[in-house]
């Protein structure tokens, strides 16, 4: 589960442009939010939701239920109505309206991130932390296009999210006003579905659609484009109206049939090399799939989006499968006879060469977008479904048979031990250079596998996939299907909003963390608890990796310090960290590593470690693009000429 469905033509949608920039919340009306926690009813439910209670007039609100109030007031009304306490929002001209409705909720509380980009990939992250929809607003024009990338990246990784622009006024709409882009149709096609809101009554529904449309199914991002004369209009709103979504509602996939599972697990047990090959789509199943392993003994590999949906330290993990993936997963999935793919899309850096992919194994495949199954890879029996009520199904099936089916796959789990212990994962070390991969072992050490990880994209994403121990489902935070640079430090600030106290950790490369630096003032702001850990080479690593691999070592602009002199560390994030008032430290010596990771740790709210590692560094192992298993790279660095 990663790319996403086509925009479905639903009622209600139109399209159309953003306009305005955003702007924070009050501090002063933080603690009277926070005392009124957010409504229980969500408009996520599967079916359509009962509306909230009217909230009683407050000095904030002075209207009672039947009173007319704007658009805007309408439109944060609906907000806490689907539950939302928390919302990334930055004015503008087109969404001032919408700042100044917020100002008088007694419930949601703005973060202020300082571009456009940083708050939607906050909402990213803060969905993907939490599991509940994240929230970003933003104005017309500059404002509404600076979400794009974000809006991408939460289709291509089924994140929920709810994108909500400001617009210019309907009677200035296609006159090239200022500020005015057609942002329905830049997003119509990276977008789960949009809305252009023409008349003021059709706030209320929409929003309760658009939740909806975001949280069920196959989960992903839905912008609603208000003009500012909408915004502006009084009237008195309707809470009970009811969805419109006919069409969509009867394409939901039902729950899977009996004998489609017994199916399954027939395949099961005349299986002799099973893999289970697990990834984003099991991320509000991971309890169920723990339970199926315990019952069945399937080895279990997982994707980049899959971390942390089965404990990657438990005896039957094999960690990471693909490109970057471990030698025996890849091993695993080679020698398979069954391969059972649970929300998962045979995404290419997880197939490479898609024909000898599982080329000798029967393929199962589950998954919730129909858009999915036989996509890429044609399965053997497939089943579109919530992977949850399957997995559900699967351990109802397999505790209530009599006897108790048993399964007998220790040839195979040997076998596989073999080659953990043949092909561990490693690296080597030059005296006192510090090995990127040192620095995260250290980290998963002295956090125990607890933190919360965002990344940038690149190397250190690797990395960091690879050397940190993922125990439970949402602990990893990392653009996958769309490799957005620049994600890691504001997806690191929205999942401390969602999660408040819990230690995040963003693990970033000098070139990622530099794309949305400026995401430190909020962090400092908000004395949010995120750690940055720059594994920092002066390089766009990955891109490095892959001229020395196949471009006999030419630099074509992937060189990120200062040319003038090469010496000196450019930028100088730690300078740059005091400038916004976050204590930070470089470390340049192996032997330092371990005390600036348990400093970082132990200082109270954000902290920016800034570590030198060598740009001659390889992310291995390493199956080429367009590779199969036989193919994969195991030695190798920067400091040999290919």
């Amino acid at each position: 589960m990663a790319t996403a469905p086509t925009t479905a033509a639903l009622p209600g949608a139109t399209a159309a442009a953003p306009d305005a920039r955003r702007r924070a919340l009050p501090r002063h009306l933080a603690a009277a939010r926070r005392a009124h926690p957010a409504a229980s009813v969500r408009c996520s439910a599967v079916a359509p939701a009962t509306p909230a209670p009217a909230p009683p007039a407050t000095p904030l609100r002075p209207w009672g239920p039947s009173d007319p109030r704007k658009g805007s007031d309408i439109l944060v009304e609906a907000l806490e109505r689907c539950g939302v306490s928390d919302v990334f929002a930055y004015p503008g001209g087109a969404s001032m309206e919408i700042h100044q409705a917020l100002t008088r909720s007694p419930v949601i509380t703005n973060h202020l991130f300082r571009h456009e980009q940083g708050e939607a990939f906050a909402a990213s992250g803060y969905a993907r932390a939490s599991g509940r929809v994240g929230v970003c607003v933003a104005t017309s024009g500059p404002g509404a296009t600076n979400l794009v990338s974000a809006l991408a990246d939460a289709l291509l990784d089924s994140v929920p999210m709810v994108a909500i622009t400001g617009q210019v006024p309907r009677r200035m709409i296609g006159t090239d006003a200022f500020q005015e882009t057609p942002i329905v149709e830049v997003t119509r096609s990276i977008t789960k579905h949009n809305y252009l809101v023409l008349d003021v009554d059709d706030i209320p529904r929409v929003v309760q659609e658009a939740f909806f449309l975001a949280s069920s199914g196959r989960p992903g991002p839905v912008l609603v484009d208000i003009p500012k004369d909408i915004q502006q209009q009084m009237a008195v709103p309707t809470w009970d109206t009811p969805m419109s979504l006919p069409g969509y509602i009867s394409r939901l996939p039902k729950p899977p049939a009996t004998e489609l599972l017994e199916q399954v697990l027939r395949l099961v047990g005349e299986a002799r090399r099973p893999v289970l090959y697990v990834g984003g789509g099991c991320a509000a199943s991971g309890e169920e799939l723990r339970r199926f392993v315990e019952l069945t003994g399937i080895p279990v590999t997982t994707t980049l989006m899959g971390l942390g949906n089965f404990p990657s330290d438990d005896p039957l993990s094999l960690r990471m499968l693909g490109m970057h993936g471990t030698v025996y997963a890849n091993y695993a999935v080679d020698k398979a006879d069954l391969l059972l793919a649970f929300g998962v899309r045979f995404d290419d850096r997880v197939t490479g060469k898609i024909e000898a992919f599982a080329s000798r194994a029967k393929i199962v495949h589950i998954d919730i977008d129909p858009a999915e199954i036989g996509k890429n890879k044609q399965p053997h029996v497939s089943i579109c479904a919530d992977v949850k009520l399957a997995l559900q199904g699967l351990n109802a099936l397999l505790e209530g048979s009599t006897p108790q089916k048993s399964f007998d796959f220790g040839t195979w789990h040997d076998e596989l031990d073999q080659q953990k212990r043949q092909f561990p994962l490693g690296y080597k070390t030059f005296d006192e250079e510090i090995p990127p991969q040192y620095a995260i072992q250290v980290l998963d050490e002295l956090t125990k596998g607890e933190a919360i990880i965002a990344t940038g994209v690149g190397q250190h994403q690797m990395w960091a996939a690879q050397y940190y121990t993922y125990k439970r489902p949402r602990q990893w935070l990392s653009s996958a299907g769309l490799g957005a640079m620049g994600f890691g430090l504001p997806a690191a600030a929205g999942a401390a909003v969602a999660n408040p106290g819990v230690t995040v950790v963003d693990i970033d490369g000098d070139g990622s963390f530099l794309m949305n630096i400026q995401e430190l003032a909020l962090i400092r702001i908000e004395n949010l608890p995120v750690k940055v850990m720059v594994l920092n080479n002066q390089h766009l690593g990955m891109v490095v990796q892959w001229e020395d691999r196949f471009y006999k070592a030419n630099r074509a602009h992937t060189y990120l310090g200062n040319p003038e002199n090469e010496s000196e560390i450019y930028p100088d994030f730690v300078t740059i960290a005091k400038g916004f008032n976050i204590p930070a430290v470089r470390v340049m010596k192996k032997s330092e590593v371990h005390a600036a990771i348990q400093k970082m740790l132990e200082t109270p709210g954000p902290y920016l470690l800034d570590i030198i590692v060598p740009h001659q560094e390889h992310v291995l192992p390493m199956i080429p693009s367009g590779g199969a298993f036989k193919d994969m790279i195991l030695e190798g660095d920067g400091r040999t000429v290919y």
